[in-house]
This record gives C-alpha cells, structure tokens and sequence, in this order.
C-alpha cells in the first residue's frame, strides 16, 4: 500500500485528500515509469528525480492514469477532510493528530484480508515519535476491519518508489476532482475506487475518534 496526499491542513485548501493505493506487483509500477523515463516521457524526465503531479504535464498524468488500469489485482481508496465542516478549534489544533485522524479513517475503510501488509507513506514526519504515532494509529484504525497477519510501515522517501509516486498523481487527480470540480484526470480510472468523506471528530484519551 502506498499513501500520499494533496491539499493541507491550513488555508490554502477546501480540503485535505489522502490516496492509497493497493497493489500485489510493486515491480508492475517501476515498470511503467522505467519505459515513461526511456521512451515517450524520457525529454520530461531528462532532470526529474521523481515524477510529482504538480509538476508534470497533464498529458504525463493521464498517461499514468491509463496505464494503472491495467495493473492487475489494484484499488484505490480515497479519504477527503472537508474543512468547511469542521470547527475552528478542530483545525486549529494539533495538526499531527489531525492527519492522523484523517489517514485513520482511510485505514478503516480499507478491506484486505488475509495477507501480509507492507505499508509505505510519502516521508514527511521529521521525528520518530511522531512516525510511532502514527504507524501504531495507522495500524490500529486498519485492523478495526481488517483480518491482516503481518503489517510493515515505512516512511519513505517518494523518489526512491514508484508507487509513492503514483499515489501522488492519484491524490493530485482526486485533488481536482473535489477541489475544483474538474474530473477530467481521475474519471480516467476504470480499476476499484473507493471515496469516503469525514469531518468532526470525537476526541477521547488524546486521540481523535
């Protein structure tokens, strides 16, 4: 499984969008953008150390897109944070917990059962306390549904895996989807999609609920 986000936790954004993408064959993935680097994408990604959505062409985005169809054994499960119903106080708190609670409930809507789990998130919680936080949440909230045997999670760093970098041209794509009412990305997308919405949580022992 690979995570990633769009969006933030402050005012730039509506929301705040995590993707996750589930696949058996990772090596699937290094495969498209190993051809993508070498052939028709190789002028674009002459100088880029990874692919970001943000940053590529819309014809590079589609593409990905496309060719993940037809990656066999994959979903793909959304979660949106929308910020205009939540209040004040919610937002303006502890930003760590907030996302926390909000990859939770992306956890708990994923259905996998009866596998061994490898768990990757884009790298962006610079101490280990915070990394244990969240990986013991993480993996709490995905159990809640789940029948799993034995769960990894790494933070990691997204150049170094396709499928980070996949799950951020999913999240991009989903991104301008609920953002910006432009669905022109993620519509390309035939394989399982799953979206969920949350806002308010409860709060009980520190932790939101």
């Amino acid at each position: 499984m690979y995570i990633d986000e769009s969006g933030d936790l402050g005012s730039q954004s509506k929301y705040l969008i995590l993707s996750a993408l589930v696949v058996k064959d990772e090596n699937s993935l290094d495969r498209i953008i190993k051809n993508m680097r070498r052939n028709k994408f190789s002028k674009e990604l002459n100088k880029a150390k990874e692919i970001k959505a943000n940053s590529s062409s819309h014809e590079l985005v589609s593409y990905m897109l496309k060719k993940l169809n037809d990656v066999p054994d994959t979903k793909v499960f959304f979660i949106t944070l929308n910020k205009k119903k939540c209040y004040s106080s919610f937002l303006n708190g502890d930003r760590n917990k907030l996302y926390n609670y909000a990859a939770g409930w992306l956890a708990k809507n994923i259905i996998i059962d009866e596998c061994d789990l490898c768990i990757r998130i884009d790298k962006s919680k610079s101490k280990q306390i915070l990394r244990d936080d969240f990986d013991q949440y993480f993996e709490r909230k995905l159990r809640d549904g789940c029948t799993l045997w034995k769960v990894d999670i790494h933070h990691s760093d997204s150049c170094s895996w396709s499928g980070l970098q996949f799950a951020d041209v999913l999240a991009w794509a989903a991104f301008q989807k609920i953002e910006r009412g432009n669905d022109a990305f993620l519509s390309q997308l035939t394989i399982e999609t799953q979206f969920y919405e949350v806002w308010n949580p409860k709060e009980k022992d520190g932790q939101y609920q």
